[in-house]
């Protein structure tokens, strides 16, 4: 909860950031403000996909195990396979 609050306070900055940019004529300024509201927006996405796998294996464990699993032994595979 508290970092999709700061994602949030993160892209409103990023905006008043972009618009302070364009009201100067400081690109700089405002192509940094863009990207940060871009990162905020990104960030706030990520965690909510994060949520939303962690809602879902809560739920139901068994197939989150045999992906872990799954990747885990392709994982051994590729590694033991370069060390040879």
């Amino acid at each position: 909860m508290f970092d999709k609050a700061k994602d949030k306070a993160e892209e409103i900055a990023g905006k008043g950031q972009e618009e302070f940019g364009r009201a100067t004529g400081d690109n700089a300024l405002h192509l940094e403000g863009k990207l940060r509201k871009r990162a905020a927006q990104a960030s706030y996405s990520v965690n909510d996909c994060i949520d939303q796998i962690k809602e879902k294996t809560a739920s139901d464990p068994i197939p989150a195990l045999l992906i872990a699993s799954g990747v885990g032994f392709l994982l051994a595979k590729i590694i033991g396979h370069r060390r040879r």
